[in-house]
C-alpha cells in the first residue's frame, strides 16, 4: 500500500471573539480626563471675574447663587449688582431707554447716578409735566412706558429697590386735605404698582416713600419743576464676609535648618 498523504491543519490565531466595545469606554474616560485638564489649565489663565462666575455655576447650577453670571444681557436673573459692577447696569439701562419712542424729548429728564446707596434713577418733571400728569398721581404715557421698561430690566436682578416721590415747594393748588405730602407718596405708590405689574417681584421693593419738598434737587430754586421727580434706587447687595474673598492659602511653616 502507498503511504497516506500527511494533512497539516493550521489554525489562525485570533482574539477569540468580540470584546463588547470595552475599549470605547476606556477611550471616552481618557478624552473626558483630557478635556477636564484643558479646562483647568484655561481657568488658571483667566481673570478673577471669570473664575468666580464659573465657580458660582458649579456651586449653584440653578442660578440663585450670588456669584453667578457674567453680565446683564442674556442672564439677567444671574446678574448681581455690587459696588464693583453697578456702572454696568447704568450702561445697560441707558441703552434700553434709548429705544423709547420719545427718547430725544425725554433724555434730558432722565438722570442716573451711582451713589453710596446704589444706582439712583431720577425721572424729572418739566413745567407741563413729563412722566406724570400735572398735579395728578397718575403716570403719563411716557411715564408708563419708561417705568415698564425699567421694571422689565430691574426685575431680572436680585437687588432690592426703593421708590421715592418728591415735589417742589409750590403749594398744591387744589387745597383741602390733599397736599404735596399726599401727592409725592401717591406718585411713588403709582410707580410701584406699575413696576410690580410689569416686571418687579412682589418682594423686591423694600420701601415706598413720599418726601414732599423736603429733599429738593434744586435748593437754590425751590419751585423749579425738576424738584418734582420720582427716584428709583437700586440698592447694592452687601457682600458678606468671605463671599467674594478668596481664601488665603495657609503659609507653610518656615523650615529651620538643623543645627549640627
Amino acid at each position: 500500500m502507498g503511504s497516506r498523504p500527511i494533512i497539516i491543519i493550521k489554525k489562525k490565531g485570533g482574539h477569540g471573539g468580540h470584546h463588547g466595545g470595552a475599549w470605547k469606554v476606556a477611550y471616552a474616560d481618557f478624552v473626558t480626563a483630557m478635556m477636564a485638564l484643558f479646562i483647568v489649565l484655561w481657568l488658571l489663565n483667566t481673570n478673577k471675574k471669570i473664575q468666580e462666575a464659573v465657580g458660582g455655576y458649579f456651586r449653584d447650577p440653578s442660578g440663585t447663587a450670588k456669584k453667578v453670571g457674567t453680565g446683564m444681557t442674556g442672564s439677567g436673573e444671574n446678574f448681581t449688582l455690587s459696588k464693583d459692577n453697578m456702572p454696568e447696569l447704568k450702561q445697560e439701562l441707558e441703552k434700553r431707554i434709548q429705544t423709547m419712542n420719545n427718547f430725544d424729548k425725554l433724555k434730558d429728564q432722565i438722570e442716573m447716578t451711582v451713589t453710596a446707596d446704589g444706582l439712583r434713577i431720577e425721572l424729572l418733571e418739566t413745567e407741563n409735566g413729563t412722566f406724570f400728569n400735572v398735579g395728578s398721581p397718575s403716570p403719563s404715557d411716557n411715564g408708563k412706558e419708561l417705568l415698564s421698561l425699567m421694571a422689565q430690566e430691574l426685575g431680572k436682578l436680585p437687588n432690592r429697590i426703593s421708590i421715592e416721590g418728591h415735589t417742589d415747594s409750590t403749594p398744591y393748588s387744589r387745597g383741602g386735605d390733599y397736599g404735596n405730602w399726599e401727592l409725592s407718596t401717591d406718585r411713588a405708590n403709582a410707580a410701584r404698582r406699575l413696576m410690580q405689574r410689569d416686571g418687579l417681584r412682589a418682594d423686591q421693593i423694600t420701601q415706598v416713600r413720599g418726601y414732599a419738598d423736603q429733599m429738593l434737587r434744586r435748593r437754590d430754586n425751590p419751585t423749579d419743576p425738576s424738584n418734582r421727580r420720582i427716584s428709583v434706587i437700586v440698592h447694592y447687595i452687601e457682600k458678606k464676609p468671605g463671599d467674594a474673598e478668596e481664601e488665603k492659602p495657609e503659609e507653610a511653616p518656615a523650615e529651620h535648618g538643623k543645627k549640627e
